[in-house]
């Protein structure tokens, strides 16, 4: 359960921080839940990877 609400507090924490730097960038700034998802994918995907080693 612990690894679960750990995935959604870094997941936000990347959404801020993506957020934050593409403002700065002066890009064009993705929602939230696409940085969420991705983010979410990604962890999934490489957490898969370890499991198969």
């Amino acid at each position: 359960m612990e690894g679960i609400l750990s995935l959604v507090v870094v997941s936000l924490l990347a959404a801020f921080c993506v957020r934050w730097a593409a403002v700065r960038l002066r890009l064009p700034m993705p929602t939230r839940i696409a940085v969420i998802t991705v983010f979410v994918l990604v962890v999934l995907a490489l957490y898969g990877q370890y499991l198969n080693t």
